[in-house]
């Protein structure tokens, strides 16, 4: 069983930064793949950006440039690193694990909401 708890969510003016948290527990195979994953008012949940346990990256174009995924050391924190944010940015982000970077996910946080206004 995984664990995960994200952190670090707010209210930003257009143009700052957020840093959010994840802290995950649990075994480290269920953690191999780390995402983030958002979803706004009225839309579909989308997966942002994912990290595997070889470090290898990737991002939704929506982010790509502005947002940063990475994880500590020892893979138990999750970091996005949001940077430029827009309005369009708004939504309640949510961390989550599976064995690989595929679709579904199998463990979630409870999700940390962000808010961007113009």
């Amino acid at each position: 069983e995984v664990k995960l708890v994200e952190s670090g969510g707010g209210s930003v003016e257009s143009g700052g930064s957020l840093r959010l948290s994840c802290a995950a527990s649990g075994y480290a195979y269920q953690r191999n793949c780390m995402a983030w994953f958002r979803q706004a008012p009225g839309k579909e949940r989308e997966r942002i950006a994912d990290i595997d346990q070889f470090s290898t990256t990737s991002y939704a174009d929506a982010v790509k440039g502005r947002f940063t995924i990475s994880q500590d050391n020892h893979r138990d924190t999750l970091y996005l690193q949001m940077d430029m944010l827009k309005p369009e940015d708004t939504a309640m982000y949510t961390c989550a694990s599976n064995v690989a970077c595929v679709d579904p996910f199998k463990f979630w946080g409870q999700g940390t909401q962000v808010t961007v206004s113009s």
